[in-house]
């Protein structure tokens, strides 16, 4: 049950994101969170190195697909700046949102990495799907009320999700 918490990976930010050994492992896309991955929570800018990042998959012939619980307006914004697709209200940790991302950006499974900043919902979600799942470092502190509390059962899983993966 625990190893369905546990990322293949922990970065600090997208920018730390081992592109060229994810290619290496056939890699072709990327499931995105939008809060704290992508931008801060609840806000629509973009910062200049997420958009280079974007910039960066997309010319090394990479896809990318945001994946959120929010509703459809909070999403489009962002996903229409980086020109990328998303799913809305995905009700994660549930698999169906990954398999839509997945089918929409023509990819299979195995060629899919999730990123996202929470355990209980991107990991978890994730892992069931059957991707490749790596874990960020929240982009800022504030965050919603619901996401609050989830970070208090996550203190419990961090120490070993860095000690599982060498995280410094």
């Amino acid at each position: 049950m625990f190893s369905k918490l546990y990322p293949d990976i922990y970065v600090r930010s997208l920018q730390d994101v081992p592109l060229h050994e994810l290619k290496e492992q056939n890699i072709k896309a990327f499931i995105l969170d939008l809060d704290n991955t992508i931008t801060e929570w609840n806000s629509n800018e973009i910062t200049e190195e997420v958009h280079q990042w974007f910039e960066r998959i997309k010319a090394e012939g990479l896809k990318a697909c945001i994946l959120s619980n929010n509703g459809e307006k909070r999403i489009l914004q962002v996903a229409e700046a980086l020109n990328i697709p998303y799913i809305h209200r995905a009700q994660k940790p549930r698999r169906g949102g990954y398999h839509r991302a997945i089918t929409h950006m023509q990819v299979k499974p195995e060629e899919t990495a999730v990123i996202g900043d929470q355990i209980f919902t991107d990991i978890l979600g994730g892992n069931r799907a059957g991707l490749y799942t790596i874990l960020v470092v929240p982009i800022a502190s504030k965050e919603f009320m619901g996401t609050k509390i989830s970070r208090l059962l996550e203190t419990l899983v961090l120490p070993k999700i860095k000690k599982r993966v060498n995280f410094e």
